[in-house]
């Protein structure tokens, strides 16, 4: 199925990375299409997440796969490689979902958004983001989704250092079905 829908592709705000370190990064489907549903569709975009990550040498802390976009915490070692990075997870699992819906050319993805974390507070209060957001989005009641990091994180670091995490560096805007989280 091909949208009648023509975004504009220049980015707002342009994508202007001047240092290393660890940036937090979304991409976000055209028209918020529901691209990644089923599963099988987040298992393509993860595997391809993870080869990308080891190419370029940009080690992945944190991530989330939800039904129509997805956020990553990278460490970058390479600002200046960072829309390549980018560039090739969006190609490369856009050819491989279009091939598996047996669509050709499809647009799969509108542009990313990336944010240089600058210090601990921001780096815990966006991986708190990531691992809060399939809640957020009413997709689970508990932080135990599949298409997350959170269980890599409790078991390399443990439930209560986690929780201690969502008390010190809490989501202020977080919110639920309208009511605060």
């Amino acid at each position: 199925m091909r949208l009648n829908y023509k975004p504009n592709f220049k980015n707002r705000p342009p994508h202007i990375i001047k240092e290393n370190g660890y940036f937090f990064l979304t991409s976000r489907t055209v028209v918020g299409q529901w691209y990644l549903q089923p599963d099988k569709y987040k298992d393509i975009l993860l595997r391809i997440i993870k080869e990308k990550s080891v190419k370029f040498n940009f080690p992945l802390i944190a991530f989330v796969i939800l039904y129509n976009h997805y956020h990553l915490i990278v460490n970058i070692k390479e600002a200046g490689v960072l829309s390549k990075f980018m560039n090739e997870i969006n190609g490369a699992s856009s050819r491989e979902i279009n091939k598996a819906d047996h669509v050709i050319e499809r647009k799969i993805w509108w542009n990313y958004f990336d944010k240089f974390l600058a210090g601990e507070k921001d780096f815990y209060i966006h991986l708190n983001y990531i691992h809060q957001n399939p809640i957020k989005h009413g997709v689970i009641k508990d932080l135990k989704y599949k298409f997350s990091s959170y269980r890599a994180w409790q078991k390399k670091r443990g439930k209560e250092f986690l929780e201690d995490c969502f008390r010190k560096y809490p989501i202020v805007d977080f919110v639920v079905f309208g009511d605060e989280f």
